[in-house]
């Protein structure tokens, strides 16, 4: 018997129309149902695994926009006229910035789609200064990273003049989303994008495999000049059933030999933006559970499905520094069905996810009860839930298991006592990051994971819009980009 678990408001996948929709359990899945008044009735698998859907509905944490958002709520309401609206209720985490739509791939599966689109879209320098500034102006907090995508951004010749201008902005996270051909034919290249500011290589990594990545010879050629350059990366497969989604354990394999530069693979399950079939849809489509699943299958239950745990569920960590230094920080407050991640720690006896050293509920638990405590007391309160705070995080460590427990707890220890919150980073050196962001389509899509979205795009009109609403439903890329385009021949 089907059980409804929400209401929401999703799109026709035939006329992008906005209807009420209703997300619902039914043989241990859950579904997106909705009824156009043209086109029909559509029932849509949003995730194939209700009781995980459950597990991480407990995470849901809304946050409260930003302070300065860039429109006022849509009078048609959502997505119309989208932008980071009064309605929206996320702060930009990650910002991604289109350099060009040339590209020197053709991949059939590209959000882009950049060669069919016949014009360039190009914008200028000081375009994309303005849009830097804009991210930078956010309040309260910043936007922290910022992403050049494209097309390929290093078909542009001042890629390296836009990276150090962002980084002289402030900018702690610069990174580029690219498929690495011209980075793994020329280090002196990737070398100038380094000295820049180029803090991350975001890689477009489908396989190990020729049958599953035609161009993974490149891509070992990129590894290998990261390798000797010290530059990070971040292994970004598009996992589609049926075609690679048998070789996401051998991915985190391959990411955990290359641990020295390599600081974590972000699976993509495909979405369906283009001209997809419901048969497409049917025959390809992979949720994020059964990722999951392939994942633990694959590493022979090493990390497993319930190691991984949604976005916000961080965000006890936000309201602990936040209370403790009385400074405003990012929050991680996506939708928690967008995603899912957990870190695996690489050392000489393999993977050990975190989930094998620390209790992260407890974790979790112990820094929110703090955080509460730090708002209402005084200097004296401040360091006594601090202690308090140190003992209950002894308990969650589990230091006895394995070694590398004891490591982070002094790590941890030494976060906490000398108020250093950058000695974090140090867990990314010696830990892997293996994260899940499943990306909407007009077939799955719900429009309250659009006003919690983090991934924000930004346009020379001056406004952040949300990344599925960017790329799928509306969308707004072509109309961004036909807005700003150039004819090919100039």
């Amino acid at each position: 018997m089907p059980a409804i678990l929400k209401k929401t408001r999703s799109l026709c996948p035939k006329c992008n129309a906005v209807l009420d929709a209703t997300i619902l359990e039914d043989g241990g899945k859950v579904w997106l149902e909705r009824t156009c008044p043209e086109h029909g009735h559509f029932r849509d698998l949003y995730w194939s695994d209700a009781e995980l859907w459950k597990k991480f509905e407990r995470f849901e944490s809304i946050g409260k926009g930003i302070e300065n958002p860039h429109r006022d709520a849509p009078p048609d309401g959502c997505p119309s006229y989208c932008g980071i609206c009064t309605n929206h209720k996320s702060a930009t985490l990650l910002a991604n910035i289109d350099l060009t739509n040339r590209c020197n791939l053709n991949c059939d599966f590209c959000f882009a789609n950049a060669r069919a689109c016949g014009y360039i879209y190009e914008p200028t320098f000081d375009q994309v200064m303005a849009m830097l500034r804009l991210l930078r102006e956010e309040k309260p907090v910043p936007t922290p990273a910022v992403q050049f995508s494209g097309g390929e951004p290093t078909m542009r010749d001042d890629l390296p003049r836009i990276i150090s201008a962002a980084k002289d902005m402030g900018f702690p996270q610069v990174q580029i989303a690219t498929n690495g051909l011209k980075l793994a034919r020329d280090i002196s290249y990737l070398r100038e994008l380094k000295d820049a500011g180029l803090s991350t290589l975001y890689l477009h990594f489908d396989g190990v495999t020729k049958e599953t990545n035609f161009k993974i010879e490149t891509d070992k050629n990129v590894v290998g000049n990261c390798e000797e350059l010290g530059i990070g990366i971040v292994l970004v497969p598009t996992i589609i059933k049926g075609r690679n989604d048998h070789e996401v354990g051998a991915i985190i394999r391959f990411a955990a030999d290359h641990i020295r530069v390599v600081r974590g693979v972000n699976f993509q399950p495909i979405a369906f933006t283009g001209a997809a079939s419901e048969e497409d849809v049917a025959r390809e489509r992979i949720t994020i559970p059964e990722l999951l699943q392939d994942i633990e299958s694959q590493t022979s239950g090493i990390i497993k499905k319930d190691d991984f745990y949604p976005v916000p569920c961080v965000v006890p960590i936000s309201d602990f520094v936040e209370a403790f230094t009385g400074k405003p920080q990012i929050r991680f407050t996506a939708h928690q069905h967008c995603g899912a991640a957990t870190y695996v720690f690489v050392n000489d006896d393999g993977l050990t996810p975190v989930n094998r050293m620390v209790d992260v509920e407890n974790f979790l638990s112990a820094l929110n009860e703090t955080a509460e405590k730090l708002k209402k007391g005084g200097f004296l309160m401040k360091y006594r839930a601090l202690f308090e705070t140190i003992s209950q995080l002894n308990h969650s460590v589990k230091k006895d298991e394995y070694k590398t427990g004891r490591d982070l707890w002094k790590l941890l220890g030494k976060t906490l006592i000398f108020h250093n919150f950058d000695a974090l980073r140090e867990f990314h050196w010696n830990a892997l990051f293996v994260g899940t962001m499943h990306f909407m389509d007009r077939y799955n899509y719900d429009l309250s994971r659009v006003q919690r979205c983090c991934i924000h795009y930004a346009t020379p009109d001056g406004i952040l819009i949300p990344f599925c609403t960017y790329n799928s439903g509306p969308v707004y890329r072509e109309v961004v980009w036909k807005k700003w385009s150039k004819p090919l021949d100039t």
